[in-house]
């Protein structure tokens, strides 16, 4: 549909099932997503708790900083863990993430080999805990969890980061996923507003297909020149049958959940999130509307769990 690379009219769009931001939350979120339930997904700590009890591996927590007397102490939480990664428990879009490659204990090593200060760190902290990256401002607390290593199959299609996958689920079913690439223009960071790639994944094989960056439909990794095409996830059953049981788990019926893909430790979610974005129709060539049509049409017998598997080539037929 490469149509979706020039501007279109809104009838355009709405003829090709294009779902906008309006549909999105009028039809979706508010309609499949309990206001209750948000704390589920907002709050990483709790995501990640309800990984761990539906048995959905995630990235090793060494530390949750939830006061603002326990950052000097910093350095003991750490512990022996010479790489780390630091995350806001209430913040979206990558705001106020550090990652650290190594550390002496009073020098930390950013993965661009940029020396941060012992000092400078706990003042990040601390604008952690005051809300700074937090929805809505409120008080957060940080998480110091395990750094993910790139899988080594990654490394031709990424460039100076992790990765990450996204998978929207609908009434506990895969929908559509794509993967965000991480380029130098990009900062090392899978964030498609910063420069990163939208890679469309085929649900029922596993593999890429076409991409997106910068509102620009391209083929290879601008910084590798590696095709983006056609490479095929590890482990991707692990990594539907984990969204959609985390999807069961958190109780929501419009969803987006993240991976990565660990070295050594393979499919990892990294989170949950109640308004996933729609740039993934952009890199998929296709719009939202019509699978999330058919799957309203599917009685309770046939999303039970061991019968969604049997959906996914059907979904990934509509176009």
């Amino acid at each position: 549909m490469s149509r979706l690379g020039k501007w279109m009219s809104p009838r355009e769009l709405r003829n090709l099932g294009i779902v906008g931001i309006n549909r999105r939350n009028a039809d979706y979120v508010l309609m499949h997503n309990p206001r209750a339930l948000y704390p589920r997904v907002d709050d990483k700590v709790q995501t990640k708790n309800i990984c761990r009890e539906c048995n959905i591996p995630v990235p090793g927590t060494y530390a949750i900083i939830e006061r603002f007397g326990d950052i000097k102490r910093f350095p003991e939480q750490v512990g022996d863990a010479k790489d780390f990664v630091i995350k806001p428990a209430s913040g979206s879009g990558g705001r106020g993430i550090v990652v650290i490659v190594d550390h002496d204990g009073k020098n930390f090593t950013g993965p661009g080999g940029k020396i941060i200060p012992l000092a400078d760190l706990q003042y990040h902290l601390s604008t952690v805990l005051s809300g700074l990256f937090s929805l809505g401002g409120q008080p957060d607390c940080a998480i110091i969890e395990q750094r993910i290593i790139r899988h080594p199959d990654l490394d031709k299609i990424a460039v100076g980061g992790t990765p990450d996958i996204r998978i929207i689920l609908f009434r506990g079913v895969p929908v559509m996923a794509m993967m965000r690439l991480p380029t130098s223009g990009s900062g090392g960071r899978a964030n498609l507003h910063q420069g990163a790639i939208a890679a469309a994944i085929d649900l029922v094989t596993g593999r890429t297909s076409g991409g997106v960056s910068k509102n620009r439909v391209i083929t290879v990794h601008p910084d590798t020149g590696h095709s983006i095409e056609g490479f095929e996830i590890p482990d991707w059953n692990s990594v539907l049958n984990g969204a959609m049981r985390l999807g069961d788990g958190i109780g929501m019926g419009y969803l987006g959940v993240d991976f990565a893909i660990d070295a050594t430790q393979g499919p990892l979610v990294l989170e949950a999130n109640a308004r996933p974005g729609l740039t993934i129709q952009v890199a998929n060539r296709t719009g939202l509307l019509r699978r999330l049509q058919f799957v309203e049409t599917l009685s309770k017998e046939d999303l039970k769990p061991e019968r969604r598997l049997e959906l996914i080539p059907r979904i990934s037929s509509i176009y």
